[in-house]
């Protein structure tokens, strides 16, 4: 049987994968380049963490990744006329992975041992690269460098998961309050229009 952070982290694939390959079929790629877009945008940030954990990446021995992604696929070849007109399916689809992501990337790091700060920016990339390479891949602005809240979303969650890491509380709470705090930390920043301040260049004046 698969372990709770498994499901986590398959469920992670998945969503990440529909937003991947909703947005490639925007852009009207086909099948096969739909299907990099979303394979890449599931397994980016965790191998990128994994391979600063010196960790071989999960895609690599299993291939459940793979299918995850086939299988989103599937779904919008199935169902993309219903998702092509729904924007808010992207958004929540992808605030889903990166909430996932964000907790199983935390986990991962201080099950190793490495400390606080290590595992927050470890479930931030773990979060957020996948939509940086997205992005790029279909040749936009990544999200990340946007005035939305997004990585810093994965900076709270992660925080959280700390903090109820060292109270003593079960990984398993540990991971449902980190990524709800993720989840709803991008709805409601979205939701309300907050943004951090933006950097203001000799431009500005």
């Amino acid at each position: 049987m698969p372990t709770f952070v498994q499901i986590l982290d398959f469920i992670g694939t998945f969503a990440f994968a529909i937003s991947g390959i909703r947005l490639a079929s925007a852009k009207r790629f086909d099948w096969f380049g739909a299907y990099v877009v979303g394979f890449v945008t599931a397994i980016g940030g965790g191998t990128i963490r994994d391979l600063l954990l010196d960790v071989t990446p999960g895609w690599m021995t299993d291939p459940i990744y793979l299918i995850c992604t086939g299988v989103a696929l599937l779904w919008v070849i199935l169902f993309g006329k219903y998702l092509i007109h729904l924007h808010n399916t992207f958004f929540i689809f992808d605030s889903i992975g990166l909430a996932l992501f964000t907790v199983v990337g935390v986990g991962k790091s201080l099950s190793l041992g490495y400390p606080f700060w290590v595992a927050i920016i470890m479930g931030s990339i773990t979060g957020a690269a996948g939509g940086v390479f997205r992005d790029v891949f279909i040749n936009e602005i990544p999200l990340i460098f946007r005035k939305e809240i997004y990585a810093m979303a994965c900076v709270v969650g992660g925080a959280a998961y700390w903090l109820c890491h060292i109270s003593g509380m079960e990984p398993y709470g540990c991971q449902v309050i980190g990524g709800l705090t993720v989840f709803l930390t991008r709805i409601l920043a979205v939701k309300y229009r907050i943004c951090l301040p933006i950097l203001s260049g000799q431009h500005d004046e």
